[in-house]
């Protein structure tokens, strides 16, 4: 299993628009981050976390070509906004084909956030024939699924402030992103992985986020044998969160954009 990491940043993305402090301003480029997502890939089959605003950004950046399914975590605008560029995976999978109908791509959420992006974005949902438009096919997770033989994805039910979200694990690799407590169940879904990424937006502590230290305890919890740190606000530097993750442990990473690593 393949995981791109398209962008680890916070719903602001860094640097901030019209922020001068020192992180911001870095000439380092892994100080740079879009609005997060991952794209998993297993057997040629690709897997979409989230559809930040920046996934045009994001493809061209970092050369997608092709989404075959989108697992959606939730429905806050750095999540979902970027949903109307799945248009054009529409189309670069009809490019393969001889006649004109668009091969639609499956997105899966919870039954809360399907009936909000179908309510929220009605105009893709309501005339599937336009190819002005994405053409998904939407599906609630209320449990395991596989959504292609040999890839196993479990929904984790997971606190982001008060609000019940999802994380997924994918097989032996599972992503938690915005997340600021894990309720007792969820962490019974989470043994045995080989790796985790999990939100880590700063030092202090936040209501809806993860703080750094909560993260890397929920780590030393879970074990994974690797653990990646994602969704990172402004007031993280990369080189000294790095710093910080060797001194507590050598499995310990700070994500960047365009992070790649095989599980």
């Amino acid at each position: 299993m393949k995981i791109l990491v398209l962008g680890c940043g916070t719903s602001t993305g860094v640097p901030l628009i019209g922020c001068t402090c020192r992180i911001c301003v870095s000439e380092n480029p892994k100080n740079k981050r879009l609005r997060p997502s991952i794209l998993v890939s297993e057997n040629n089959f690709d897997i979409l976390i989230d559809t930040a605003p920046d996934l045009r950004t994001q493809a061209l950046k970092f050369n997608v070509k092709n989404i075959d399914a989108v697992l959606y975590t939730h429905t806050h605008a750095d999540h979902i906004f970027g949903i109307d560029d799945l248009r054009m995976f529409n189309y670069l999978k009809n490019l393969k084909k001889d006649d004109n109908k668009f091969i639609p791509i499956p997105i899966y959420a919870s039954e809360t956030a399907i009936n909000f992006i179908k309510n929220k974005f009605d105009y893709i949902f309501k005339d599937k024939s336009e190819s002005s438009k994405p053409y998904l096919i939407p599906n609630v997770v209320r449990g395991s699924l596989e959504i292609k033989p040999g890839l196993k994805i479990t929904p984790i039910p997971v606190f982001h402030g008060k609000n019940l979200i999802y994380g997924y694990r994918i097989n032996d690799f599972a992503y938690i992103t915005d997340v600021s407590s894990i309720p007792e169940p969820s962490f019974d879904l989470l043994k045995g992985l080989k790796g985790l990424m999990i939100d880590t937006l700063r030092y202090k502590p936040h209501p809806t986020h993860l703080s750094i230290e909560e993260a890397v305890l929920i780590s030393e919890r879970i074990n994974p044998a690797k653990t990646y740190f994602t969704h990172m606000g402004h007031n993280v530097d990369y080189e000294e969160i790095t710093g910080i993750c060797q001194c507590r442990s050598n499995n310990l990473i700070p994500a960047y954009d365009g992070l790649n690593f095989e599980l």
